[in-house]
C-alpha cells in the first residue's frame, strides 16, 4: 500500500515520477487566472487564523459543508474562527474523494509542513501549527506567493478600475512577482441587469466619455482598454452563458441599446443581439492590441434565489449549465476570423461534455500566428479534480496538440491555492508516464520533458507574451 500522499502521490509509473520531481516540480508558476486582490498583496496581508485564509470567501468549501448539513453560521455566519475550522476539519476528514481533500492536504504539507491528516480528530493540532506560522513575518500575502515560486499572476480587473494597485507594485523593486490586471467587462456588456444604468455613470466618470449611444460605450471601453495596455495588462476575460452569435444592423444595436437606456427592458433575443455585438467589438479590439481573449461559459449562476438573497454572488449556489452551442461558438470565432480580427483565444466550457467539441472548433482556426493560437482552456471550476483533468488533458492529446497547452491557473480567491499546479502537474506526469509504460510513446527523455515543461511553465509565459519583473 502506498503511503498517504507522499512524494510520489499520484505518480504511478517510473517515468511518472521522474517526469515530475525532474522537470515539472523544478518549474516556476504562471497563473494568469484567479481573483485575488492586488492591494492585498501590495499591503502584504497577514491572516490571524487559518480560518481567515482558508474558509474566507471560498465557495468551493462551503458547498462541502453545506452538503455534509453543517448550520450556515459556520460557513458564512458569525461563528468563531475556531469553531468554523473545527465544522471544516470534520466535513473535510470525511471528504474522500473531492479534490478539497487533496488541495487542502497539500496546502498544509506545502506551507504549514504538516505531514498528517485532517480531521476532527487532529483540528486542534493543526488550528495551532497554521496559526503560530501565520505569525511569522514572512507568512503574509507575498510570503505565501514567494513559498509557491509564482512568477506572474494575472487579476480580475473591471474597466472602471483605477490599477493603483497593480502601479506600486509594478513600482515596488522589493517584490519580484509581476502582478498583471486582467480585463473583465461583464458590467459593461450586461444590459439585462438591473443596475446596467448605475454601471455605465461610473463607466463614464473613469473614461470621461458621456454614454448615451453604443458608439459612445465602445469609446468609452477604447480608452479604458487602451488605459490597461499602458499599465500591462495583455489579456481579457468574460463570464458567458455560451458564447452566442445573433448578428443584427449598427441601427437595430443602437435602438436595443437606446431601449435600455431610456429605462426599459430588453428581450431574450435584443440581449442576444446586443451581446454579440458587444463581444465582436471587444475581441477586434483584443486583435489590434495583441490581447488574448478568455471565455469561460457553461454555468448558470445564483440557483438559490433565497440565499443569493442573503448573501450574493459567488457563494457557492452556482451549477453546470447543458448550453453550450458549438454552432454559435463557431460563428463568433468564424465571423472575426473572416475579417481577420481573430485574437488568441481561450475556450473554457464549465460543462465536461463540452470537452471534444471545445477541441473540435479550436482545430478549425489555428494557424502559424502562434502554437495552439485558440486553445482549451484547462479544467475549470468544478471539472479542476482529477478525473475532471485527466479527461480535459485526455480529450486535448486525443483532438489538439497537448505539447502546446498552456497548462493550469487557480481560478481562486485564495493565497493558499498555488498547490493546485502541483497537484495539476502530477496529474499530467501520470498521464504522459502511462501512454510511456504501455508502450504507446516512446521513453524519450528529452521530447518528455520538454512537453511537460511547456505545459507546466514555459507555454503560458510564451503565449500569453508575458516578461518576466
Amino acid at each position: 500500500m502506498q503511503a498517504f500522499m507522499d512524494k510520489d502521490f499520484l505518480l504511478s509509473t517510473p517515468t511518472a515520477r521522474t517526469l515530475y520531481h525532474d522537470v515539472a516540480s523544478k518549474c516556476p508558476i504562471i497563473d494568469y487566472h484567479c481573483h485575488i486582490s492586488p492591494r492585498e498583496i501590495y499591503e502584504d496581508l497577514h491572516y490571524k487564523t487559518i480560518t481567515q485564509v482558508w474558509l474566507g470567501g471560498d465557495h468551493y468549501k462551503w458547498r462541502l459543508m453545506r452538503a455534509a448539513g453543517v448550520d450556515e453560521k459556520f460557513i458564512t455566519g458569525d461563528a468563531s474562527d475556531y469553531d468554523k475550522f473545527l465544522k471544516w476539519a470534520e466535513v473535510l476528514g470525511k471528504g474522500i474523494g473531492n479534490p478539497l481533500y487533496h488541495w487542502s492536504h497539500l496546502e498544509l504539507r506545502r506551507f504549514f509542513g504538516y505531514e498528517g491528516a485532517l480531521s476532527l480528530k487532529t483540528a486542534d493540532e493543526v488550528w495551532n501549527l497554521c496559526n503560530e506560522e501565520l505569525q511569522r513575518a514572512d507568512f503574509g500575502v507575498r510570503g505565501l506567493i514567494n513559498m509557491s515560486s509564482v512568477e506572474t499572476i494575472c487579476t480580475t480587473d473591471d474597466p472602471i478600475d483605477s490599477l493603483e494597485w497593480h502601479q506600486k507594485l509594478a513600482a515596488d523593486d522589493t517584490f519580484k512577482t509581476a502582478v498583471l490586471p486582467a480585463w473583465r467587462p461583464d458590467k459593461a456588456m450586461n444590459l439585462d441587469k438591473p443596475d446596467y444604468l448605475d454601471y455605465l455613470a461610473k463607466l463614464t466618470a473613469a473614461s470621461g466619455v458621456d454614454i448615451k449611444t453604443f458608439a459612445d460605450l465602445k469609446a468609452a471601453l477604447k480608452i479604458r482598454m487602451d488605459y490597461f495596455t499602458k499599465n500591462h495588462c495583455c489579456l481579457s476575460d468574460h463570464a458567458l452563458n455560451y458564447v452566442m452569435y445573433a448578428p443584427a444592423s449598427d441601427e437595430q444595436i443602437e435602438a436595443i441599446f437606446a431601449k435600455r437606456m431610456a429605462g426599459e427592458a430588453v428581450t431574450a433575443c435584443e440581449e442576444a443581439i446586443f451581446k454579440t455585438a458587444f463581444m465582436l467589438f471587444v475581441a477586434r479590439q483584443y486583435k489590434a492590441m495583441n490581447w488574448t481573449m478568455q471565455l469561460h461559459y457553461g454555468c448558470r449562476r445564483d440557483n438559490n434565489h433565497t440565499m443569493y438573497g442573503k448573501l450574493g454572488p459567488d457563494t457557492g449556489y452556482d451549477c453546470i449549465d447543458n448550453y453550450a452551442p458549438s454552432s454559435q461558438t463557431s460563428a463568433f470565432l468564424g465571423a472575426l476570423e473572416e475579417t481577420g480580427d481573430l485574437p488568441q483565444t481561450v475556450l473554457y466550457s464549465l460543462n465536461p461534455n463540452d470537452n471534444e467539441a471545445i477541441d473540435t472548433i479550436c482545430g478549425c482556426f489555428q494557424n502559424d500566428e502562434a502554437v495552439s493560437k485558440v486553445q482549451h482552456g484547462s479544467a475549470w471550476w468544478f471539472n479542476d479534480h482529477f478525473q475532471g483533468m485527466t479527461d480535459q488533458l485526455t480529450s486535448l492529446a486525443s483532438i489538439g496538440y497537448l505539447a502546446g497547452f498552456v497548462g493550469m491557473l487557480t481560478d481562486s480567491r485564495s493565497f493558499l491555492s498555488y498547490p493546485r499546479h502541483e497537484y495539476f502537474r502530477r496529474i499530467l506526469c501520470r498521464l504522459l508516464g502511462s501512454w510511456v509504460e504501455e508502450g504507446m510513446y516512446p521513453n524519450d527523455t528529452e521530447l518528455l520533458s520538454e512537453i511537460v515543461r511547456g505545459v507546466s511553465y514555459e507555454n503560458a509565459k510564451n503565449y500569453f507574451h508575458f516578461a518576466s519583473k
